[in-house]
């Protein structure tokens, strides 16, 4: 089984890449964030063309989240448990389902700006819901596992230069304390370094040659539990998919599972 994540940066922009990826990399479950659509805007059709079926949660703004499976989906749950508002707006930025016996979240976690904005506070509160949803769902004996754009650097070695982040979110300790707090809930990455290379980034800035340069960022995380985890046969960065005309600033991020 197959099971990927990829912040695709605008699901219209990246429709052509997108109906091409899914072609080759052939992912059983694909987790999409940052979709920029609303939900009856997201190319259902064309997905279906392509043998899956799709649970989105999109509003049209600069998040929506979504899940592609051709292993069944089922148990949709659009949202997290307690989850905080901003600016008096729920956000599309989590959406749960089940596909061929595992259970996925796909998330787009707040960026939150910098330390000190509003929107800073706000994703810590966001992580807090997202740790009581993974308390509330995991446990069960089904796979779980949250994945997706977590805004969130786990180590220093997962930025290309630490010394440029001092006054930064994405490296700050109370965001790194949330991630390991879901490692707490029983959760682990299960994409660990290394990989087979050195620096398996998984976002690369438009700007400033940051991708010929590998000045990169790895926050497209897989956390899974016990029971995903212990299936888990390879795992990779298709750094491939950000090359070219056209790309999104992330790649995608492929794991594979044993039956």
């Amino acid at each position: 089984m197959r099971i990927a994540t990829w912040n695709v940066n605008s699901i219209g922009a990246r429709l052509p890449r997108l109906r091409g990826w899914l072609s080759s990399a052939r992912p059983d479950v694909l987790c999409l964030q940052e979709l920029k659509c609303t939900d009856e805007a997201f190319p259902r059709d064309e997905m279906a063309e392509l043998g899956y079926e799709v649970a989105c949660y999109g509003t049209g703004r600069w998040n929506g989240v979504a899940v592609l499976s051709r292993v069944g989906l089922t148990d949709v749950t659009c949202g997290l448990v307690d989850e905080p508002v901003f600016e008096d707006a729920t956000q599309a930025r989590a959406i749960g389902a089940t596909c061929g016996g595992v259970r996925v979240w796909s998330v787009y976690v707040p960026n939150g700006r910098e330390p000190g904005h509003p929107h800073y506070q706000y994703k810590l509160r966001w992580l807090e819901a997202l740790r009581g949803t993974v308390v509330a769902e995991s446990g069960t004996g089904t796979p779980f596992a949250v994945l997706g754009d977590f805004n969130i650097a786990p180590t220093d070695d997962d930025v290309w230069d630490i010394s440029l982040f001092t006054e930064s979110t994405h490296v700050t300790e109370p965001e790194r304390k949330a991630l390991a707090m879901l490692r707490d809930a029983g959760l682990s990455d299960v994409v660990p370094r290394p990989l087979k290379y050195d620096r398996p980034y998984t976002y690369w800035d438009y700007r400033q040659l940051a991708f010929p340069k590998n000045n990169g960022m790895r926050i497209d995380l897989v956390y899974a539990d016990e029971s995903f985890a212990g299936a888990v046969t390879d795992a990779y960065v298709d750094r491939e998919e950000r090359k070219g005309k056209g790309s999104s600033d992330h790649a995608p991020v492929v794991v594979d599972l044993t039956p």
